[in-house]
């Protein structure tokens, strides 16, 4: 169960608007960094073809929750630096895992510089959609993220990540809400684990 749930940490469905051209770096990075907060429902697939569906909150820099849907039920949280994997039928606590060694710092960093020497290792343009590989340009080894992009307006609309092994988890979203007051307690490890 907790193998399924860091796929997410290291990893929603919605029509694609058709785009008129591929969209630049400097375009794409400003629109990360002014995603703040939002939330939208999401699908994971996968590397073994398996999906689940969810909630998706962000909070940038820094924190982000995946809420599973059952049968599921866990949660994946980007918190303090730190990765959670939270299994609620578990008394165990969370496996822990360092943010900067996970693709999902390149979307959840205080700047985020597609441009950067480095950072992105594929930009391409399939008629539809814009999509970006990028991974942490001092440390490749920790796996890249695939952003898919659509315009008109600019819009985020799924990311893969690929871990160190090769396998690779897509998560697809539906509408985005952006700039809400998100609760913090949403990036709160839950209270049973705090004293461990």
């Amino acid at each position: 169960m907790k193998q399924f749930f860091f796929a997410a940490a290291l990893a929603v469905c919605a029509p694609i608007a058709h785009a008129a051209e591929q969209l630049s770096l400097p375009v794409l990075s400003d629109h990360l960094n002014g995603i703040k907060t939002a939330a939208a429902r999401f699908v994971q697939t996968n590397d073994d073809g398996s999906q689940a569906t969810g909630i998706l909150y962000v909070s940038r820099p820094g924190k982000m929750r995946f809420e599973y849907d059952a049968p599921h039920s866990g949660i994946v949280m980007a918190t303090n630096g730190a990765v959670l994997i939270i299994d609620p039928k578990s008394n165990q606590a969370p496996e822990t895992y360092p943010l900067r060694r996970t693709p999902l710092s390149v979307l959840l960093a205080r700047k985020v510089n597609l441009s950067a020497a480095n950072m992105v290792v594929g930009h391409s343009f399939d008629g539809t959609a814009t999509r970006v590989r990028a991974q942490d340009p001092k440390n490749p080894e920790y796996g890249s993220i695939e952003f898919m992009f659509t315009s008109d307006p600019v819009a985020l609309r799924e990311w893969v990540i690929y871990d160190d092994v090769g396998g690779q988890t897509r998560i697809q979203l539906g509408p985005l809400q952006t700039g809400m007051k998100l609760d913090r307690d949403l990036f709160t490890a839950p209270s049973r684990f705090e004293d461990r």
